[in-house]
């Protein structure tokens, strides 16, 4: 059970994904097993945050480590429970678009039909260089989805990682989202370690890494709980890779705070100097379109 105040429930319905992006979880943590396949179900979510709780929170969304929440098979039943349990909650998805009949798209925006639900579709570029990070989703099957999650009430939300090879198609893919009816586009720098083939933007400066061992834990701060695919909870979603499987809680966090021994990766996240990540001011540009 999840034993300190919660506003915002983060779920990865499941650790399956058609995708290969060469920075995801799934391509760069060696101890992931794909063919395990692991999905989360309401049942298994109660073990951990019982419905007493969920009529409580502001907000649930859906965003993978290693696994799109399109590919759950239970992400519908999810959201649908969720409502039924609290009415006024707002629902939210992070999404590659690409998985999925149209029908499943325009049943999902039946369900998230409230003025702040959402879904973000992760595109990084157009036709030409998508599939360059966001390697193996088709594009016109992502494109048809989208289009049929629009046009059946839903407000998409358009996130593009600019690298060398799309940074000169932002305006573009701006304008496509506005013709096609989303309601936000965003683009910022990927912030992850270069690869030989993915590449920073030559004309976009990346800001300083000056993290130190005093942490600001944003998880705390704006009180989100995570529950994988396999139905734990983790600290986190950037302690949720497989390899973290021994922290487990929040007093062993922050012990390490405390003592100024902190574990890397909230340093890296959640450093107070930290500028890596900054979740207020990520962004390079982020438009409302409606």
């Amino acid at each position: 059970m999840i034993d300190r105040p919660i506003d915002v429930l983060h779920l990865e319905p499941t650790d399956v994904c058609q995708a290969a992006c060469p920075l995801c979880a799934r391509e760069t943590d060696k101890s992931f097993d794909k063919n395990e396949k692991n999905h989360l179900s309401y049942q298994k979510i109660l073990k951990c945050f019982p419905e007493d709780r969920i009529k409580e929170l502001e907000k649930m969304f859906m965003c993978g480590v290693y696994g799109d929440p399109a590919a759950g098979k239970n992400t519908l039943d999810i959201y649908r429970k969720f409502r039924e349990v609290n009415p006024t909650i707002t629902l939210g998805m992070n999404t590659n678009g690409g998985l999925r009949p149209k029908e499943w798209w325009r049943k999902l925006a039946q369900i998230l039909n409230q003025t702040y639900d959402y879904v973000v579709f992760s595109i990084d570029g157009l036709r030409d260089t998508n599939h360059l990070y966001r390697i193996n989703v088709n594009w016109d099957t992502m494109m048809e989805n989208i289009s049929a999650f629009i046009a059946g009430g839903g407000s998409a939300h358009w996130d593009m990682l600019v690298y060398r090879h799309n940074q000169h198609q932002v305006e573009e893919a701006k304008k496509l989202a506005d013709e096609m009816g989303f309601t936000w586009f965003r683009a910022k720098v990927s912030k992850r370690p270069e690869t030989k083939t993915i590449k920073y933007p030559v004309s976009w400066k990346l800001p300083k890494e000056r993290p130190n061992n005093k942490i600001s834990c944003i998880a705390l701060k704006e009180k989100i709980a995570y529950i994988n695919a396999r139905g734990r909870i983790r600290p986190c979603c950037w302690l949720a890779e497989r390899n973290h499987d021994n922290i487990n809680s929040f007093a062993k966090l922050k012990k390490g705070w405390e003592s100024g021994n902190p574990h890397p990766v909230c340093v890296a996240t959640c450093g107070t100097t930290n500028e890596r990540t900054t979740f207020e001011q990520q962004w390079v540009q982020e438009i409302q379109l409606r």
